[in-house]
């Protein structure tokens, strides 16, 4: 599939470089999350080359529900399993466990799918900020620390109502979208749809944490979707 350019894989065991997930998250899911940086004090691979790799690993069922433990870094080895029932961890060879996940209803292995919803998805996922998370901030009056930003994965919810299907897209529920804001810490709450040809055909929840939050300020949000889009028209110029 597609995304095998983003990943090593040796002795059934999956690990990335730097590289490989910075480029995963700034070419397929347009996502400049600073900690993806391959520079980034505190790198992080994407959540959503995870979640790419179980679909094309393990196929794709009705309902799956994704639940992220720990900032997987650079050079660490993780087992993905090949079948799932039920549930499975991602975990590396000392047992720490970075990811689980659990699944039911049909299953399907349809390679034009899984990559039709991967990058659905992730293309989606990648937009969270600034596209959908500024808004919810200045509703709720607060912003992340722009010295500091810190927006992290929790969960993801899907649920297809048939996998009858040959592609899917994905569009925001603006009017069930929300941000809980429990003082410096903040809950975002992201729904969707997913549709194929035009009607749709199933649902899903994307839970990101905040952290650092403060009183929300237009101009230092500006200045720092400023610097976001400068580095991101910069990349653009260069790849």
């Amino acid at each position: 599939m597609f995304i095998e350019k983003y990943y090593g894989e040796e002795d059934q065991k999956i690990s990335f470089t730097r590289q490989q997930a910075s480029d995963f998250a700034k070419i397929i899911a347009d996502d400049f999350n600073p900690l993806h940086n391959i520079d980034a004090k505190r790198f992080c691979v994407p959540g959503d080359l995870l979640f790419a790799i179980i679909l094309s690993k393990s196929g794709l069922n009705q309902q799956m529900t994704f639940n992220f433990k720990g900032m997987v870094t650079d050079g660490i080895a993780l087992n993905f399993p090949q079948q799932v029932t039920e549930s499975a961890q991602i975990n590396d060879d000392k047992g720490k466990e970075y990811l689980n996940y659990s699944v039911s209803g049909e299953h399907s292995h349809c390679t034009s799918l899984i990559k039709s919803l991967i990058t659905s998805y992730v293309e989606f996922s990648g937009h969270t900020y600034p596209s959908i998370l500024c808004d919810l901030m200045q509703k709720n009056n607060v912003m992340i620390n722009p010295a500091r930003p810190m927006i992290m994965y929790e969960s993801m919810e899907i649920a297809l109502d048939t996998l009858d299907l040959k592609e899917v897209s994905l569009v925001l529920n603006e009017q069930e979208t929300q941000l809980t804001v429990d003082g410096k810490r903040g809950k975002a709450k992201l729904m969707f749809d997913l549709l194929s040809a035009g009607e749709v055909v199933g649902h899903g929840i994307k839970y990101m944490l905040l952290s650092g939050l403060r009183e929300y300020d237009q101009g230092v949000i500006d200045a720092v979707n400023s610097e976001f889009y400068a580095m991101k028209a910069k990349f653009k110029q260069t790849a």
